[in-house]
């Protein structure tokens, strides 16, 4: 990459990064990005599929991005980026979840809360996409808790060589039936003490998701240290926006309410930080500090 210098600058500046990011990817994300980028020379006209798994904070997003601006400026490439947070259901149908099987699937996260059927017509969309022809790719307003109107959403052109779908499930498996019994912190206990609502979510993760995450032609894991740097990293996170707006406004959480929050995803994270390692093609390691330590894989 002749321009690698230049280009990640105008990244990390045009992502407000830390220098140190540099390192990171200097040492780590350009020379997978660059594997990446003879795969796709073998696609044959077909585009490649990856999958980025990291949970909060792990910076998997930022990742994605950087993938597709590098390829697409190698080679002059058309990238699609989705989030699997867009994918997520409708307010009024986690609503309806909420009243007819659990009241905690009202709060977007856990594998049952995504439109999985929408994201596998996407993915096929995106597939067979010619010269020509567009696409739409969904977004979520986070800020209402609802699905963002059409006006809103990104539209692609194709034909598409590379599709990234990132998000804190991708490519995540259902635990273990035995495993559920025991509640893990005081979210499930207190407000699944039957467990109804995980039992829910892990069937959703063993018979729906695969669907969606089988069409990934590889499989990359951005591995935090440990949950509890998870949960710090998030709070950390709310901590500097409490910051940047003066110490309130709509919704800022306090560290309880992050603490409680950071608890929906607490069961399916750890099992990814010990099953992922052996089934994604590419692993990152995280420090404490977010950065890259290590990476295998390809």
């Amino acid at each position: 990459m002749a321009d690698e210098s230049v280009t990640l600058a105008a990244f990390i500046e045009k992502h407000r990064l830390p220098a140190a990011y540099t390192t990171s990817a200097r040492q780590h994300f350009l020379p997978l990005i660059e594997g990446l980028i003879e795969r796709l020379h073998s696609t044959h006209g077909k585009p490649r599929i990856i999958g980025i798994n990291g949970a909060q904070g792990t910076g998997k997003s930022t990742l994605a991005d950087l993938i597709a601006d590098t390829v697409t400026l190698a080679g002059d490439r058309r990238v699609a980026v989705i989030s699997i947070d867009d994918l997520y259901h409708t307010r009024e149908t986690r609503e309806g979840l909420a009243a007819e099987v659990h009241p905690l699937l009202r709060t977007r996260g856990v594998p049952g809360t995504h439109d999985v059927t929408m994201g596998c017509e996407l993915l096929s969309t995106l597939t067979v996409l010619a010269a020509g022809q567009s696409c739409l790719i969904p977004r979520f307003d986070k800020s209402v808790d609802d699905r963002a109107e059409e006006s809103d959403w990104d539209r692609v052109e194709g034909p598409i060589d590379l599709i990234i779908l990132e998000g804190w499930c991708v490519g995540s498996t259902a635990c273990d039936n035995a495993s559920l019994v025991t509640a893990i912190n005081t979210l499930e206990a207190e407000a699944d003490p039957d467990g109804e609502w995980r039992r829910f979510a892990n069937e959703q993760l063993r018979h729906r998701y695969p669907a969606l995450f089988e069409q990934l032609d590889e499989l990359w894991f951005m591995r935090a240290p440990s949950f509890d740097a998870v949960a710090r990293w998030r709070l950390e996170q709310e901590h500097k926006l409490k910051a940047r707006v003066g110490g309130s406004g709509k919704g800022i959480m306090s560290d309880a309410a992050v603490a409680r929050f950071i608890q929906h995803y607490e069961r399916i994270t750890r099992h990814n930080l010990e099953t992922l390692p052996e089934i994604a093609d590419v692993v990152i390691e995280l420090a404490e500090d977010h950065s890259a330590v290590s990476s295998v894989g390809y």
